[in-house]
C-alpha cells in the first residue's frame, strides 16, 4: 500500500479547463471516495491517477514517487471498471491470471495468487466457468480478483457497481468495504451515488463542476457542509433550503410573518443579513402547537420504518420535505406545525453559498 498525493492537479482539453485544481493527500490504507454528479470531473481525476489521462498542471505521487510521466503499467496500480472488462472467451481463472502471465510471473506463483484471491472472493468453484455463465455480481468479483492478484500499491474503482440492481449493489459494496479492510490497500473509488459514498469511504472528496468542494469524513460532510452544494448533495432526501433574514441581534432567523427560529449563539456579527438556511428533513420536528413553520401536506411516501412528507410552507408556497417515523400517521391536505432545534440549522451566505461560521 502507498500514500497518494495530488498537488494542484488540473486538466484541460484544449482551452477548456475541466478540473480546476485538486489538492488531496490520501493516506496509506485509506479508502477515499470521489463523489459528485455526472460531468463533475470525478472520473477524470481517477483516470489521471491511473495514468489514462495526462495531467495539464500539478503533480501526482504514489508511494513518494512522482508519476506524472509514467505509463499506467509503471504506476503499480490496479483498476476495476464499470463494465467488468472481462475476456469472454477466457475462463474465470485465465481472466484473473492474464495480467500476471503477460508479466512473465512463474506459474506456481500465479496459481498461488489466483487461488488465494478466489478464496477471498468466494470464487473457487467458478474458476473454470466463462463470464457468460456468471451473474453480474460474480463478474464484478472476478474483475476485483484480477486486481487483487496484482498486489498493487493502490486500487482504483470507477463506478464498479452501477450496472448492478439495487439489492446486489448493497451486497457488493459491503463486500468491497470488507475486502479493502482485509487487504489494507489504499483505494480510490468513484461514484455519483452519495449513499454508496457515505457507506464506503473513510473520507469523501466532493466534486462539483471540476472543483474540489470539500474533503472529509462522511459525518463531517453531513454535520458541517462547507457549501450549499455539499449540503444539498450529501444526505437523502436532500436538505431543504430557505431564504430568510437574521434578526438584528443575531439570535433568530425570521420566517414568514412574525414567526422565527432561534439560532445558537455566535451569529450576532451576521445580524440583519439575508441568508440561506438549510434544514435536513430528519431534523424537522412535528409539534403539537406553536410551531413556527406552518406546513400544508401535499404528498406522503410511506417507506415502512420512515415516512417522507412533501408539502408547502409560507405565503410563497416554498416546498419542504420532512422525514417522520413510520408510526406517525400523516395524510395529504393536513396542516402541520413544524420546528427545528437551533443546533440543527445550517446557515450559508446568500451570494457565495459558503457556510457561515461563528
Amino acid at each position: 500500500m502507498a500514500e497518494v498525493l495530488m498537488k494542484n492537479v488540473k486538466k484541460s482539453f484544449g482551452k477548456v479547463e475541466v478540473v480546476h485544481g485538486v489538492d488531496c493527500k490520501m493516506k496509506e490504507g485509506e479508502f477515499i471516495v470521489i463523489v459528485g454528479p455526472s460531468g463533475c470531473g470525478k472520473s477524470t481525476v481517477l483516470r489521471m491517477i491511473a495514468g489514462l489521462e495526462r495531467i495539464t498542471e500539478g503533480e501526482i505521487s504514489i508511494g513518494g514517487r512522482v508519476v506524472n510521466d509514467l505509463e499506467p503499467a509503471e504506476r503499480d496500480i490496479a483498476m476495476v471498471f464499470q463494465n467488468y472488462a472481462l475476456y469472454p472467451h477466457m475462463s474465470v481463472y485465465k481472466n484473473m491470471a492474464y495480467g500476471l502471465k503477460i508479466r512473465r510471473m512463474p506459474k506456481a506463483e500465479i496459481e498461488e495468487r489466483v487461488q488465494k484471491a478466489a478464496k477471498i472472493l468466494e470464487l473457487s468453484e467458478f474458476l473454470n466457468r466463462k463470464p457468460r455463465q456468471l451473474s453480474g455480481g460474480q463478474r464484478q468479483r472476478v474483475a476485483m480478483g484480477r486486481a487483487i492478484v496484482r498486489e498493487p500499491k493502490v486500487f482504483l474503482f470507477d463506478e464498479p457497481l452501477s450496472n448492478l440492481d439495487a439489492k446486489l449493489r448493497v451486497q457488493m459494496r459491503l463486500e468491497i468495504r470488507r475486502l479493502q479492510k482485509r487487504l489494507g490497500v489504499t483505494s480510490v473509488y468513484v461514484t455519483h451515488d452519495q449513499v454508496e459514498a457515505m457507506t464506503l469511504g473513510h473520507r469523501l472528496l466532493v466534486m462539483n463542476d471540476g472543483n474540489m468542494e470539500q474533503i472529509g469524513t462522511p459525518i463531517d460532510l453531513y454535520e458541517r457542509p462547507k457549501t450549499i452544494f455539499v449540503a444539498g448533495f450529501i444526505g437523502s432526501p436532500s436538505m431543504n433550503f430557505l431564504t430568510v433574514g437574521i434578526s438584528a441581534d443575531g439570535t433568530a432567523v425570521e420566517l414568514s410573518g412574525e414567526e422565527s427560529l432561534p439560532l445558537p449563539g455566535g451569529f450576532s456579527k451576521y445580524g440583519g443579513r439575508k441568508v440561506t438556511i438549510g434544514l435536513r428533513p430528519e431534523h424537522i420536528i412535528v409539534t403539537e402547537k406553536d410551531g413556527p413553520i406552518k406546513f400544508k401536506v401535499d404528498m406522503v411516501e410511506e417507506l415502512g420504518a420512515d415516512t417522507l412528507v412533501h408539502g408547502y410552507f409560507g405565503p410563497e408556497n416554498t416546498i419542504l420535505v420532512i422525514r417522520v417515523p413510520g408510526t406517525v400517521k400523516i395524510e395529504a391536505d393536513m396542516n402541520l406545525q413544524l420546528t427545528c432545534e437551533p443546533q440543527n440549522l445550517h446557515l450559508f451566505d446568500l451570494e457565495s453559498g459558503n457556510r457561515l461560521e461563528v
